[in-house]
């Protein structure tokens, strides 16, 4: 901003109006998902802020599709995510980590919805009871069904790069809103004393390089051995490439990207013994945020593949996942493709 300047609050509703502006073509449908979206986020957030003081702690009784114990808040954000995107009767069908089935929207307007919405209602919930940063992950596709038809499975395992919308919500000091739908990354902080989103963080870019390196050390011992070289490399003492590198790991995907979006970083979640196919999921958690990624100037992979370009085989299929900053993200496939040659 030039000295002098007036600084001119901007908030995600009027961020989005203009933005469809810009396209003429826009019937609004998207804007008005993004709209409902982010009501979704202000609920949610009020919810968390107040958890320690209310029943909303602890385990629900409940296993998800994954076998992990669903949250009360878990159940909380997925009730008032799926309501928002009902509401705005701009998507057909849903995907998320807590259901093992897609929630097929088949009345009023969502019949006839141009969208399907993929979600990871609390990502990190756990952490809550430590006070640490969770958050909300969300893609968005086009049907591939017809209007008016039945929405299937099939409206789901389309690639990455199908997307016409991903973001997340972190919930943390402050509750921030990043997303793209294709044209640039932008970030919105809640301002508490409107309830508004505004416009905080115009055009994100990360940086093409980095210092700092997420993973869970803990699982060393498990790790590909290209991983472990990797890290290796990371703590090598070079002055000239500013090594060793600093090591930040959260356990929170949101928290960890969000870190390494804004300064520069990599986020690694590979295979191990344990986990052959990898942790996380491919739809709801890799996808989005591998959108992001790609939009802001950095990079994704499954350590051989473009994230985006993995086509999904199943709703809850979990994968490896690699990424961050470009130029850490190409350095860490040197030592993955070294350590497979013959």
């Amino acid at each position: 901003m030039k000295a002098g300047a007036s600084y001119q609050i901007v908030t995600l509703n009027e961020f989005i109006i203009n933005r469809q502006a810009e396209h003429p073509e826009a019937r609004g449908d998207l804007s008005r998902l993004l709209h409902h979206i982010g009501i979704a986020a202000k609920i949610v957030n009020k919810k968390i802020n107040k958890a320690g003081l209310v029943d909303i702690l602890g385990a629900a009784g409940a296993v998800n599709v994954q076998g992990e114990d669903v949250k009360k808040l878990d159940v909380f954000a997925n009730d008032h995510f799926i309501a928002a995107v009902k509401a705005s009767g701009e998507v057909c069908a849903i995907a998320s980590e807590e259901n093992q089935e897609i929630l097929i929207l088949d009345d009023g307007l969502s019949r006839d919805g141009h969208y399907i919405f993929c979600m990871d209602p609390l990502d990190g919930s756990s952490n809550i009871e430590v006070n640490v940063s969770v958050g909300t992950i969300f893609s968005i596709y086009r049907r591939v069904t017809p209007g008016g038809e039945r929405p299937d499975l099939s409206d789901f395992l389309q690639p990455g790069l199908r997307q016409v919308a991903a973001g997340y919500v972190i919930y943390g000091s402050s509750t921030m809103l990043v997303y793209t739908t294709g044209n640039g990354v932008d970030g919105f902080t809640l301002d508490p004393g409107i309830g508004e989103f505004c416009l905080s963080h115009p055009d994100i870019q990360t940086p093409e390089n980095g210092r700092i390196y997420s993973i869970n050390e803990g699982n060393y011992v498990h790790f590909p051995p290209g991983v472990k070289r990797y890290i290796k490399y990371c703590q090598e003492i070079d002055p000239q490439s500013s090594r060793p590198y600093t090591s930040r790991y959260i356990g929170s995907l949101v928290s960890d990207f969000h870190r390494n979006l804004l300064h520069g970083g990599i986020f690694i979640y590979p295979e191990t013994q344990a986990s052959p196919e990898g942790k996380l999921r491919l739809l709801y958690e890799c996808n989005p945020i591998a959108y992001i990624a790609e939009h802001a100037g950095g990079r994704a992979t499954n350590g051989s593949q473009r994230t985006l370009e993995q086509v999904p085989e199943s709703l809850h299929q979990r994968v490896p996942f690699y990424v961050g900053s470009s130029a850490m993200v190409d350095k860490v496939h040197e030592f993955l493709r070294l350590s497979e040659a013959p």
